[in-house]
């Protein structure tokens, strides 16, 4: 979309935290455990992201997104690969989340099994 795209011709960077942030919503949406979508919401606290390449306008990209990790109390990390049309990682995102009881709002301790379901290794 033209408004997407910075002075450049490139997609902006703050393009990028918005579909990371978009992915790992619809990534917890589409596999989380009823149960535990109803328990818990999540809330950014840290974002990495490393751009190596950038699209324009027109150009496609792709995404992967997955935990590398086990979680750290009530933290967890969640990777966020964008690939170009050649296949080639041009934006790799690190971020931190931090799980909160939906009800009280206040940090809850991610257990294993909430995450589970979104590890590679799993």
């Amino acid at each position: 979309m033209p408004r997407h795209i910075d002075v450049l011709g490139h997609v902006n960077n703050a393009v990028w935290v918005e579909w990371v942030q978009d992915m790992a919503t619809a990534h917890w949406d589409a596999v989380a455990a009823p149960e535990h979508a109803r328990d818990y919401i999540w809330l950014v606290v840290r974002h990495e992201i490393d751009y190596r390449g950038n699209i324009g306008e027109g150009e496609t990209v792709t995404g992967e997104t997955w935990i590398p990790g086990d979680p750290q109390g009530a933290t967890s990390a969640r990777r966020v690969d964008f690939r170009n049309a050649q296949g080639k990682v041009i934006v790799s995102a690190l971020t931190t989340w931090a799980m909160l009881d939906r009800e009280t709002k206040r940090p809850a301790r991610v257990r294993p099994e909430v995450v589970a379901p979104f590890r590679l290794d799993a």
